[in-house]
């Protein structure tokens, strides 16, 4: 009689239902962080790592260089705006490891000067979902679809706070990827002994009073008082993620809006000052379709 084989013994291919996913996360939830990378390299298809070169991702990458000559890919947003310390770090990475990093940035925009000429100055002032669209979750999309990801490793953690405190090992979003988030059990602590053990290379600005890094503009140093280990992340806004890990879909749909509420606007500014606006309100000025 042949051995039952259950959804975790198997190449994973889509679609899984509610009750397989349940019952591969709670196998995966007893197994080391290193455990479930093993695991993803053997049963999740077409595998890339996302990474922001944070100190998870940065003990993700570590392990699997110890575990395979051929690791998972790297995937980087460049979002134009990150500090040159992460950008340095990038090269680090790529030279100690030796390992493949696609980078991509927003659409059409190599430079800040070519992002501002199209979107604006301070975009991320004027608004945040267009922002964060246009240099996150479109740039990812595309990565995925170029590179023909199904599934990626992140560097989240349920200590990490806000919408990742009930984070499981192994998600599937809206469009049917595949998350792998071997970290999630993990605390802060424990990342960083594995940093100190490994001699793992990290971001210079963490040692400059910095807890959290990502772009230049929205980080700032942790101070007395601050609490989490994103402190100084998005500081006085109610804002936790950047978009990457919401919903695509309603990413794509809540940046559409915001900018055809806004060339409206400006149109009707346009209008009042007797400079109307005659082509068509377009469909995708930021956002494509």
């Amino acid at each position: 009689m042949p051995v039952e084989i259950t959804p975790v013994d198997v190449v994973l291919q889509g679609p899984v239902s509610e009750e397989e996913l349940a019952a591969i996360n709670e196998q995966l939830s007893s197994l080391s962080p290193y455990e479930v990378l093993q695991w993803g390299i053997k049963h999740l298809p077409a595998l890339y790592q996302t990474t922001a070169f944070g100190l998870t991702g940065l003990v993700g990458i570590d392990m699997l260089s110890k575990m395979t000559s051929t690791p998972p890919p790297l995937i980087f947003l460049d979002t134009l705006y990150h500090f040159q310390e992460t950008l340095d770090l990038v090269e680090q990475v790529r030279k100690r490891y030796g390992i493949d990093i696609a980078v991509y940035k927003p659409d059409a925009c190599e430079t800040v000067e070519q992002f501002e000429a199209r979107y604006g100055e301070k975009l991320w002032e004027m608004s945040e979902e267009v922002y964060d669209y246009v240099v996150k979750v479109e740039p990812a999309q595309r990565a995925y679809q170029e590179l023909g990801v199904r599934s990626i490793i992140t560097g989240r953690r349920a200590s990490q706070g806000g919408a990742r405190s009930t984070l499981q090992p192994l998600e599937i979003d809206a469009t049917g990827l595949f998350k792998l988030n071997p970290f999630a059990s993990w605390s802060f602590g424990q990342i960083k002994a594995y940093i100190d053990e490994h001699n793992v290379p990290r971001n210079a600005l963490l040692d400059q009073g910095y807890r959290s890094v990502g772009d230049w503009h929205s980080t700032q140093k942790s101070g007395d008082g601050d609490a989490g280990e994103r402190a100084g992340r998005w500081k006085g806004r109610n804002k936790t993620e950047c978009g990457l890990h919401k919903d695509y879909f309603k990413m794509k749909l809540a940046a559409k809006k915001k900018q055809r509420e806004e060339e409206l606007q400006f149109r009707d500014e346009a209008r009042a000052m007797g400079s109307p606006i005659d082509t068509p309100i377009s469909d995708g000025v930021y956002v494509s379709a």
